[in-house]
Parts: structure tokens; sequence; C-alpha cells
């Protein structure tokens, strides 16, 4: 059986920043969004970049998915250092990036910073990605709780992030199943909309394009204070060649 996806992405300024720094990927094989950081232009540019580098990886060989995208984002990590010493204004620039590539039935995720990776099986919600953030650290040492991560004034503050440095991204691998539904979104929408609200939506919504403009429209009735970006992709069997 060979599987495919089938995705669509959204993005949004949102309602408080003048420009959008994400950017976002929605392939047949990869799918993936970064969050620019350090500035315009320079999170546009270092967001690009990064999308860039992995979107090579939906037309190349996938024997080593795990190495596949770790090269992936050694390249993004070079070009950006590239990008700041052809111009210094653009030292600090950096992204998140959170990807998945689908190779035969295997889902294989990358990720860096505080964009989200979840997987829809059923009726279940399973995050795919642990928060490269200081209230997630918080978090796990049991001095926050989740509720309060959530509210908390430095939860954007990324303890990882794609900006030039020799960085190897988390990886993790999940078995795929026709079916399953993929959602991976910057932190403007899962700062301000929770799991239960992402996973009713990603239920509920069977259209791809519909569910995402619905994802962001959640964070806009919640003040959408930061660029939203979502790509939701279904698991599909790929229809088999007709014969000769």
């Amino acid at each position: 059986m060979s599987l495919i996806l089938r995705a669509v992405a959204v993005t949004d300024p949102g309602l408080v920043r003048p420009e959008n720094e994400d950017a976002a990927h929605a392939g047949s094989r990869l799918i993936a969004v970064a969050d620019g950081m350090g500035g315009l232009p320079a999170g546009e540019v270092a967001s690009e970049i990064a999308i860039r580098a992995l979107a090579a990886l939906e037309w190349a060989p996938a024997d080593d998915p795990v190495a596949a995208l770790n090269g992936a984002v050694e390249t993004a990590n070079l070009q950006i250092r590239a990008a700041v010493e052809a111009d210094p204004a653009r030292d600090g620039m950096g992204t998140t990036i959170t990807a998945v590539l689908l190779a035969d039935t295997l889902l294989t995720v990358a990720h860096v910073g505080d964009s989200r990776g979840y997987l829809l099986r059923g009726a279940t919600l399973r995050r795919l990605t642990r928060d490269d953030t200081l209230v997630q650290a918080l978090v796990d040492q049991g001095v926050l709780t989740s509720a309060e991560a959530r509210r908390h004034p430095q939860r954007s503050l990324v303890t990882r992030a794609v900006q030039g440095a020799g960085l190897a991204p988390s990886i993790d691998t999940v078995p795929a199943a026709a079916g399953d539904r993929l959602l991976l979104c910057s932190d403007g929408l899962s700062d301000v909309v929770d799991d239960q609200a992402i996973g009713q939506t990603l239920a509920h919504w069977a259209d791809r394009h519909q569910c995402g403009e619905q994802l962001v429209k959640l964070a806009h009735q919640a003040g959408a204070p930061d660029n939203v970006t979502v790509v939701v992709a279904d698991v599909e069997t790929e229809p088999a060649p007709p014969a000769g």
C-alpha cells in the first residue's frame, strides 16, 4: 500500500503584526511550517530560507528520511549564516522549523522551536512535538502547570532555533495510516487556541481548506496577536497507476 499526503496551507498576519514572517509548504510527501524571528525583514528571510531547504525533499529520494531532514535543516542553517554574513543587519535572525516527511508508511517529524505538529487518528489528538521554550521547560520541571504556561508572559521565548549555528532538530517517527489527519501550526495558533478546540476543529471540518480557515478564525477570535499559519494534511491511499 502506498500513501500520499493531501495538504493545504493557510496563513494570516493576525490582528496585531503588520507583516507575516511565517512560511509553509504543503506537498504530497512533505509538509512544513517555519516561524521567522529577528525582526523584519530578517525573520521573513529566515523562514523562507528554511522552507526552501525543506521543500527540496519533496522531489528527492527518501531512503533515509531522518538523514534527509537533518540535511535540510543543516542546509537552512548554512544559508541563514551566509545571509547574515552578507548583511550584518540581519544578525540574530532565525526561524522555527516543524516538518513531516512521509516515506512509505512512516511519518518522520523534525522539530526546532515552538511551532507544533499534531496527529488526529480517529477521535484521538496527539501532539507530535515538544515546545523548545522556557515555559515548557518549567512545565517539565513541575514549576508551572500547562494552564499557567499558556498565560505566562514569556511563553514565546524559544530556547532553540535555526539561526546559522550547528543544530540538529529533534526527530521522531510515527507509523502512518490512511485516514490520519496532520496539523502543523505556528505558535500564533497554539498560544491562543487550546488543544481541545484544535482537535474538535480538525475532527469536524472534513474539507482541509475550510478546516484551516476555521483554525485561523479561532485565533482571530482570541485576539490573534501573532502571525497564524496552519498546514492541514490528510494521509490517503495513493491511487494505483493505470495498467499499461
